[in-house]
This record gives structure tokens, C-alpha cells and sequence, in this order.
């Protein structure tokens, strides 16, 4: 009370309960989406990683219009070829190259993806095996099918 016996009002403003709560309400808002932020994220990185794989196809290709052999590796396209969205380089594997014999993915019967060129992404793990059934390589961004098929080796 003050000195003429009337009672004070409250203050405006929040009392500790009230900005407690708030705290609660935001950090469940934000705990809903999170995940959904970083799915969209990483479908837009899977999204990047088959354009770039499908431009990569396409200069490869036109280096065997011209020369009726595919390089060796990624280097002889020369520069701008991008990193992965996940910052590794995309992995290349002449298949005409006869050393290149028994390390080509392979699908669920174990028979190569393509006869021409493999070539792709080891996803957001960085680790890989030739075959597509392997736990390391299922969420790898592949191209197979000779180029037919662009995208995670678990939908393949």
C-alpha cells in the first residue's frame, strides 16, 4: 500500500511464469521446425548434386563425340567442375578402362549400373561401396542406366 492506503497497481509487463511459458512455446515451435528445415535442405542438396551430375554426363559425352573414348578422370573436362553440395568431389570411373574391371556399382544382383562411365556423389556420409545395396552407399546420388537414372542410389 502506499501512503494513502490505496493499493498499487501492477506494473505492465510479464511476470516470470508468463515469459517461462513463452520460452516453452517457442522452443516446441522451433523443436516442430527444425527437422522439416533441414529435410528441405538436404532435398535441395540432392536436387543440386543431379544437375550437376547431369552436366558432368553431358560435357563427358561430348568428349566422346569427339575423341570416341571417355578421359581417365573428371580433370581432363578441365575446370568448373563443382564440388558435391556436401563438399567432396563427384567420383568418376571410366568403365572402358580395363583396369577399371570388377569396381563399378553395382545394383541389388550385384550387375553394373553402366556400361559407359560411372560417375557420383557419395552423399551426405562421404562413404560409398560399389554395391548400391550397401548401407554406405544407399544414400549416394547415382547415375545409372547409362545416364537413364539420376539420383539416391536407395530409390534405384
Amino acid at each position: 500500500m502506499d501512503v494513502e492506503g490505496k493499493r498499487r497497481r501492477p506494473r505492465g509487463g510479464f511476470t516470470l511464469v508468463e515469459m517461462l511459458i513463452s520460452l516453452a512455446v517457442i522452443g516446441v515451435l522451433v523443436a516442430i521446425a527444425l527437422p522439416s528445415y533441414q529435410r528441405h535442405q538436404e532435398r535441395l542438396r540432392v536436387e543440386q548434386a543431379r544437375r550437376d551430375i547431369g552436366m558432368i554426363s553431358t560435357r563427358l559425352s561430348l568428349l566422346w563425340e569427339d575423341a570416341r573414348s571417355y578421359p581417365s578422370s573428371l580433370a581432363a573436362l578441365g575446370p568448373g567442375i563443382p564440388l558435391d553440395p556436401w563438399g567432396r568431389p563427384y567420383q568418376y570411373l571410366n568403365l572402358e578402362d580395363p583396369r577399371s574391371r570388377g569396381q563399378a556399382r553395382k545394383d541389388h544382383a550385384l550387375v553394373p549400373i553402366n556400361t559407359d562411365f560411372d560417375l557420383y556423389s557419395m552423399g551426405p556420409d562421404g562413404r560409398s561401396v560399389p554395391p548400391l545395396t550397401a548401407s554406405h552407399s544407399r544414400d549416394d546420388i547415382v547415375r545409372a542406366n547409362n545416364g537413364r537414372f539420376v539420383g539416391i542410389a536407395a530409390d534405384y
